[in-house]
């Protein structure tokens, strides 16, 4: 006789409880950026909108940024770390292979044995890791997931770049993913371009830094060691995010039968204010609808952006929690992940 194996007993909706966030405290103006390349801040706002980022200091690693995060996400959402079943990172900085930071953060929390683990999806990491989340609560596998999205990109910049120099910053941003009594969290409308891998590239892999007679350390014209960057092709990335996740945004809409018009918020992955504008206008968004452009003052934060902007835009009281925001990462890979939610 084959068994059978007992359904589920998870709730039947899952919704974001909390969110928390974390910038370092060290602030960067374009004019620091502009002693390492030849340009000027009116070319950089002009192309990306970013005014000034945030980079951390030495103190302000992958884990205590996260720490701090998940702290606030935890008491926004009113409960306990015990009650955390599962913890979701979602970081290309932090340059571990193994273990993986989430489980680091698990038992720092003080959430006794909860799941723990890394998941690596660029920029597109926070909505691969809310989808996750949804799919642990209503499985009935975890009560409540932490999820966050984490980076020190200032570690992986090359600043002497013209084309990238500029753009990134580092921060952490949580949510707190829990059961609810009406769908909090829409169909997640992701997916993979493999095919676009080398748009989005780390200029040199980890491997080439082993010692010995496998390999050696890659050098410069000056003889320096080359550590890893990143590298993009920012015409080729600008055409792919305003055409191609526009129209991944829209399916999310559609699967959620949320009409832009009954929209609230978009916030979308903060990689270029001229990116975000260019969506908004190809989306026909109503001027109702409240726009999270946070990348003017954090740049470009890849995982933690969206969850980054959306504490920003509760903070400061530009979005109320109840309303219906769409969310939408895209990046290396090329990956992306959009759905409608609704806002802790």
């Amino acid at each position: 006789m084959t068994a059978k194996i007992r359904p589920a007993k998870g709730p039947a909706y899952a919704r974001i409880h909390g969110v928390g966030g974390y910038r370092p405290t060290r602030v960067v103006p374009n004019e620091e950026i502009l002693k390492h390349i030849d340009s000027s801040d009116e070319w950089i706002r002009s192309r990306s909108g970013i005014v000034t980022r945030h980079w951390a200091g030495p103190d302000e690693t992958v884990a205590e940024m996260t720490l701090e995060a998940a702290g606030k996400a935890i008491a926004d959402a009113g409960i306990t770390p015990e009650q955390v079943g599962a913890v979701v990172i979602s970081t290309v900085s932090h340059f571990k292979q193994t273990p993986s930071i989430a489980t680091e953060i698990a038992y720092r929390l003080g959430t006794g044995k909860a799941a723990a683990f890394d998941i690596s999806a660029a920029c597109a990491g926070f909505g691969y890791g809310l989808a996750v989340a949804k799919g642990l609560v209503v499985d009935g596998s975890a009560e409540y997931v932490l999820v966050v999205g984490v980076e020190r990109l200032s570690d992986l910049t090359d600043l002497t770049d013209r084309s990238t120099a500029f753009l990134f910053g580092d921060g952490a941003g949580a949510v707190i993913v829990g059961p609810a009594d009406e769908p909090g969290i829409g169909p997640a409308v992701w997916g993979s371009e493999g095919d676009k891998a080398d748009v989005i590239t780390q200029t040199v892999p980890w491997d080439r830094f082993w010692v010995g007679d496998v390999a050696e350390l890659p050098v410069d014209d000056a003889g320096e060691v080359k550590f890893p960057a990143l590298r993009q092709e920012g015409q080729t990335v600008f055409r792919w995010a305003v055409f191609e996740m526009a129209k991944v945004a829209q399916q999310a809409l559609d699967a959620a039968g949320v009409a832009a018009k009954d929209l609230d918020v978009f916030i979308p992955h903060q990689a270029n204010m001229r990116i975000i504008d260019s969506m908004v206008k190809t989306l026909k968004l109503p001027e109702s609808v409240t726009v999270a452009r946070d990348v003017e003052t954090t740049g470009n934060t890849s995982a933690a952006s969206i969850p980054l902007a959306m504490e920003r835009l509760l903070a400061t009281g530009q979005v109320k929690s109840g309303d219906t925001a769409l969310v939408i990462g895209f990046g290396a890979g090329l990956v992306y992940a959009a759905m409608v939610v609704t806002l802790p």
